[in-house]
C-alpha cells in the first residue's frame, strides 16, 4: 500500500471528500473541457458594429460596449442562418482535442436563448431563420460521441424587461420577477436536454436566498449536476477562478479555470489577430498542465463564427494539443495534484498511484532535477510519449533525490513528460514540522483555500481550514489546550488528529489576561487614504501624498466613509511597543476588511450576510519598536461603510483544556487540522483568526 505522498495533500483530500457532492468525482475526472461562446447575434456581428470594430470589451458583450438599442440589436437575429453549424463536428473536434466534456452558452448577458424555450420568443428557434435548437443538437451530439455536456447560463439578462438596469460591472441585482424567469429557464434546461454535467452560472448578484434556491433547484432536478461558484453566496459546488487565472497554491475545494484562446474575447471577433498557432498551443498546454498539477479542471473556450464554423486558428490550436495528449494523456487524465510543497523552475508534477509525472516546461538547469524531501525508490524513468528508458542517473541524499538526465537530453520546443515508476511505497516529507511542546496558530499553519463571495465582484480567497504537522512517536498521547478570544467564543470547531475528529465548542474557557503590559503600547494618530476602486483582496497602488490625517477618533463606533460599490478606504496607524507584545484590537467594518501588520496580511473577510456593520476582534503580535497597522475597509452593497479600530477592549483571552488525543497512523509525522464544525459551505471563510493550540 502506498504511503502518504504529502501530509498536506492528505488534509486537502479530507476537506474535499468529507463534503463530496454526487457527481463531483466524475466532474473532477474531466480535467480538460471545451467552452463554447456561441450566440445568434454576437457571433453574427463578430465584434463589428456599423462597419467599425468595437475594440472595447469582450465581443460577446458588444450590445453594451457599442451601446446598441435593444430593438436594433434584436433585429440582427434575423440574419442568423448558420449554414456551417454541425454539432457532430464540434463534438468530434472536442474529442480529437482530448477534451472530456463540452460547455456551451445557453444564454449570455444579451438574453438571447440558444435553446427553444416557452418563456420568451427571443430564442434561436422562434427568432431566427436557422430555426433549430442549438443546445439540443449539441447535447445529442455529445451523447453520441461519449462526451459529458454542460451549460453556461447568464444570471443577468439585458433583454428581459423586469431585470435590473444594466451596470458597468454586470453584477446586477436580480429582481423577483427576473429570478422566477431564470428558474423557469433552468428548469427547462435541466428537464429537456439529458444529463448536464455542470451548470455554469455567471455574473448577476443574487441574494443569499436566491442563490440557495437556484442551487437546490439544480440538485433536485439533476443531483449529479455540479454548480459553478459564480452562482454567488457560497452556494456553488466548485470554485471558478478569474478569467485566464492560474493559482500558484492548492485549493481545498473542486475548482476550475476558464480560459479563452486570446484573452481579449470569448465570442467570435472577425478582426482578431491570431499569431502563431504553435506558440498559442504551447501556451494553452502549459496552462492545462499547471491547472491539473494544482488539482483543478481546465475549461478552454472557442468562439464559432455566426455561420457556425470554427475559426481555423482555434481548431489548429486544439488539435495540436490533442496530439500531445494522445502521447502524454496518462499524466493528465486521472492524475492528482503535485505532492510537493515547492514549485520547480523546470516544470510541474502530477501523480497517480505508484507513478510520478514530471512535466518539463523548461530545460532543467545542468540537466539536474531535484525532488526535495522525497523518500522512496524509483524503479525506472521513461519518456511517457514512447515509454523508452531515459538513461537517467538517480542519486539519493538526505534532502531527497536528484535525477541527472543524459547529456544529450533536450526538451526543445515540445513539452516532454518523464514517467517515474516507483519500486514501492514512497512519501514526500513535510517541510514545516513542529515538535513538542508546540504552539500552533495562524502564523505557522498551512492554510487551505477556497473562494467565498456574494457575487463575482465580491469574491476573495477564503481560508477554510488550517493544518500543522507534528513530529512525535506513533501512539504518543497529546494533551491539547486551545486559547481563543471573544471573536471565537461560542463557536464549534472540528479538531482532527491523524484523521480522527472531535467536535469542540469553545465555551468552557477560563479567562486569562494577555501577558506583558498592553497599556504600555502607544498608538499613533490615524491617517486615511482613498477611496480606491478595488476588489476585496486587491492592493491598489496608493500614493504616499494621498494620506490625510483623520480628524476624529479611530475607535469611535459611529465612524463611516461615504462610498460607492467597490470602493476601498485605507486607515493606517503606527503602534509602538517597548517589547514583543500581543494586543487585542476590536474592529467594525462593512462588506469586507483586510488587516496588515508590518506588511503581512493578518486577516481578510467579507460580509456574507450583507449586514451594515460587522464586529471582529483580532490578536496582533507586535514586534519591539514601531509597528505599522494598515486596514482596508471595503464596500460592495451599501451607501457608506461603518468602521473603527479600537485597542481599548478587554485584553483577555480564554483557555480551554481539551480531551487527550493519541497520535495514530504510522511513522513520526502526525497531522492536526482545525476547521469550523458544519460550515455553511466548503467555501465560507473559517473566521477563526485567534485560535492557538498548545500541544504537550
Amino acid at each position: 500500500m502506498r504511503k502518504l505522498t504529502l501530509l498536506a495533500a492528505f488534509l486537502f483530500a479530507a476537506i474535499v471528500h468529507a463534503q463530496e457532492k454526487p457527481g463531483q468525482a466524475a466532474w473532477q475526472a474531466q480535467k480538460y473541457s471545451m467552452f463554447i461562446h456561441f450566440g445568434a447575434i454576437y457571433s453574427t456581428l463578430g465584434g463589428v458594429w456599423e462597419g467599425q470594430p468595437v475594440k472595447r470589451g469582450y465581443s460577446e458583450q458588444i450590445q453594451a460596449y457599442a451601446v446598441v438599442f435593444s430593438d436594433v440589436y434584436a433585429a440582427v437575429a434575423e440574419q442568423f442562418k448558420a449554414p456551417r453549424w454541425n454539432a457532430d463536428s464540434i463534438a468530434l473536434l472536442a474529442k480529437a482535442a482530448g477534451m472530456r466534456s463540452v460547455v456551451i452558452t445557453s444564454k449570455h448577458h444579451d438574453g438571447f436563448c440558444m435553446f427553444h424555450t416557452a418563456t420568451t420568443d427571443y430564442n434561436v428557434v422562434d427568432a431566427t431563420p436557422f430555426g433549430r435548437d442549438v443546445v439540443k443538437e449539441l447535447a445529442d451530439a455529445c451523447k453520441r460521441h461519449g462526451l459529458r455536456f454542460g451549460l453556461y447560463f447568464s444570471l443577468i439578462d439585458w433583454h428581459y424587461p423586469q431585470a435590473s438596469p444594466i451596470s458597468s460591472s454586470n453584477s446586477d441585482p436580480i429582481t423577483p420577477e427576473h429570478h422566477a424567469y431564470n428558474k423557469a429557464q433552468i428548469t427547462e434546461l435541466l428537464t429537456h436536454y439529458g444529463p448536464i454535467s455542470e451548470l455554469w452560472f455567471d455574473m448577476g448578484s443574487n441574494t443569499p436566498a436566491q442563490s440557495r434556491e437556484l442551487a437546490d433547484l439544480v440538485h433536485r432536478l439533476q443531483p449529479e449536476c455540479m454548480v459553478s461558484g459564480r452562482l454567488g453566496n457560497d452556494a456553488g459546488d466548485f470554485c471558478v477562478m478569474g478569467d485566464n487565472d492560474y493559482p500558484d497554491y492548492k485549493i481545498a475545494a473542486p475548482w476550475q479555470t476558464p480560459a479563452s484562446i486570446y484573452g481579449e474575447t470569448w465570442g467570435y471577433r472577425s478582426w482578431q489577430e491570431h499569431g502563431d498557432a504553435g506558440e498559442k498551443a504551447h501556451e494553452k498546454l502549459e496552462s492545462l498542465i499547471k491547472t491539473v498539477s494544482r488539482g483543478g479542471n481546465y475549461l478552454l473556450n472557442i468562439g464559432p463564427r455566426g455561420d457556425g464554423s470554427v475559426v481555423e486558428f482555434e481548431k489548429e490550436v486544439l488539435l495540436r494539443n490533442g496530439q500531445w495528449l494522445e502521447r502524454n494523456g496518462d499524466a493528465i487524465y486521472g492524475a492528482n495534484a503535485s505532492p510537493f510543497e515547492t514549485s520547480f523552475p523546470w516544470g510541474e508534477v502530477t501523480v497517480k498511484p505508484g507513478k510520478l509525472y514530471l512535466h518539463l516546461l523548461q530545460q532543467p538547469e545542468g540537466n539536474f532535477i531535484t525532488l526535495p524531501r522525497f523518500n522512496g525508490s524509483i524503479k525506472k524513468i521513461t519518456l511517457l510519449e514512447n515509454h523508452q528508458p531515459v538513461g537517467a542517473k538517480i542519486t539519493k541524499g538526505k534532502d531527497g533525490i536528484t535525477i541527472v538526465l543524459p547529456a544529450g537530453f533536450q526538451v526543445g520546443n515540445d513539452i516532454k513528460v518523464l514517467e517515474l515508476a516507483m519500486a514501492g511505497p514512497y512519501e514526500v516529507l513535510p517541510t514545516h514540522v513542529a515538535s513538542l511542546p508546540a504552539t500552533l496558530d495562524r502564523r505557522n499553519a498551512t492554510p487551505f483555500y477556497s473562494f467565498s463571495g456574494a457575487d463575482y465582484n465580491a469574491t476573495y480567497r477564503s481560508t477554510v481550514a488550517e493544518s500543522w504537522t507534528l513530529q512525535v512517536p506513533a501512539g504518543k498521547t497529546l494533551q491539547p489546550t486551545v486559547t481563543y478570544s471573544a471573536q471565537e467564543q461560542g463557536r464549534s470547531i472540528d479538531m482532527i488528529v491523524d484523521g480522527q475528529s472531535q467536535t469542540i465548542t469553545l465555551d468552557k474557557g477560563q479567562p486569562v489576561p494577555l501577558p506583558g503590559n498592553p497599556s504600555a503600547v502607544q498608538w499613533g494618530p490615524a491617517v486615511i487614504n482613498g477611496p480606491y476602486w478595488c476588489g476585496l483582496d486587491d492592493l491598489p497602488d496608493m500614493k504616499e501624498q494621498a494620506w490625510q490625517p483623520f480628524p476624529g477618533n479611530a475607535a469611535d463606533s459611529t465612524n463611516r466613509f461615504c462610498t460607492h460599490p467597490m470602493d476601498g478606504w485605507w486607515v493606517s496607524r503606527d503602534i509602538t511597543a517597548p517589547a514583543a507584545q500581543d494586543v487585542l484590537v476590536g474592529f467594525r467594518s462593512g462588506d469586507g476588511m483586510q488587516v496588515f501588520l508590518n506588511g503581512t496580511l493578518q486577516d481578510v473577510h467579507n460580509n456574507p450576510d450583507r449586514d451594515t456593520v460587522q464586529h471582529s476582534v483580532l490578536l496582533l503580535h507586535l514586534q519591539p519598536g514601531k509597528n505599522k497597522l494598515l486596514v482596508k475597509y471595503w464596500n460592495r452593497f451599501h451607501a457608506y461603510t461603518r468602521w473603527s479600530m479600537d485597542p481599548d477592549i478587554p485584553q483577555q483571552l480564554y483557555r480551554q483544556q481539551l480531551p487527550a488525543v493519541t497520535a495514530t497512523g504510522s511513522g513520526a509525522y502526525h497531522m492536526i487540522k482545525v476547521q469550523p464544525h458544519a460550515p455553511v459551505s466548503v467555501h465560507r471563510d473559517m473566521r477563526l483568526p485567534n485560535i492557538v493550540l498548545s500541544m504537550m
